[in-house]
């Protein structure tokens, strides 16, 4: 099996390859280089690998949410190689491939993205039978309104308990036994999730993938950009 795989839903670009079950990823920290990188990286890594792109069985992507050009982004480069080889993408949540990287003891996980304008991306996830399994729904909120289930401790990754001077690592301290506020999604972690959902016959004809944006007016406020620009040079 191969699968090629891109996320880039935020300040972290990453490309990975899985080849039978061996996987080589590149990563790096790259504001508003991901278009730059992406592709050059998915050729490099097939190169390396000594596989062609007709090789691929399908393509994974982070689908989000984060970043609205970076889940853009991933969710183009996907489809358009997807669509010249007729492969199915397997889109996987960017909060569930986030989830992976607390620590390997950690059954229970609140992933969370800064999702900038004073808000963050959240998602419980439990460790089931070697699967892990959204609880609840992910969501955009302020730090303040995340809540999480009574009872039982978890491990938060993710930047967003360092947004806002870090006020859910501090609003949630006696529920959590630990946080990485520095972890970011990989495209790697991606596979781990996309590898198995290929393999029940998850995949998704490329036109159906929609993006995880959750923030509901950053479609609008791009229309209303569009349209102020739009009057400036009808006016200039």
């Amino acid at each position: 099996m191969k699968l090629l795989a891109f996320e880039t839903a935020t300040e972290a670009c990453s490309v990975a390859l899985y080849v039978d079950g061996q996987v080589s990823e590149r990563f790096e920290i790259a504001p508003r280089r991901h278009a730059e990188l992406s592709l050059p990286w998915a050729e490099a890594l097939l190169a390396e690998a000594g596989v062609t792109r007709s090789q691929l069985d399908a393509i994974a992507l982070g689908r989000g949410p984060g970043a609205f050009t970076g889940v853009r982004l991933a969710i183009a480069i996907a489809q358009g190689i997807a669509l010249a080889l007729d492969r199915p993408l397997i889109p996987v949540s960017t909060l569930q491939a986030l989830a992976l990287r607390a620590p390997a003891d950690a059954d229970h996980v609140l992933a969370s993205i800064d999702a900038r304008m004073g808000e963050v991306y959240a998602a419980c996830h439990i460790r089931m039978d070697g699967q892990w399994q959204l609880q609840g729904e992910e969501s955009v909120c302020a730090p303040e309104q995340v809540v999480l289930p009574e009872g039982t401790r978890w491990f938060g990754v993710g930047t967003g308990f360092g947004a806002a001077d870090g006020v859910l690592a501090t609003r949630l301290a006696d529920q959590l036994t630990g946080v990485d506020a520095l972890a970011l999604p990989r495209a790697s972690d991606v596979l781990a999730l996309a590898v198995p959902a290929f393999q029940r016959g998850e995949g998704v004809a490329p036109e159906l993938v929609e993006p995880a944006y959750l923030r509901n007016n950053v479609a609008l406020t791009l229309v209303e950009q569009q349209a102020a620009r739009a009057a400036k040079q009808a006016a200039s």
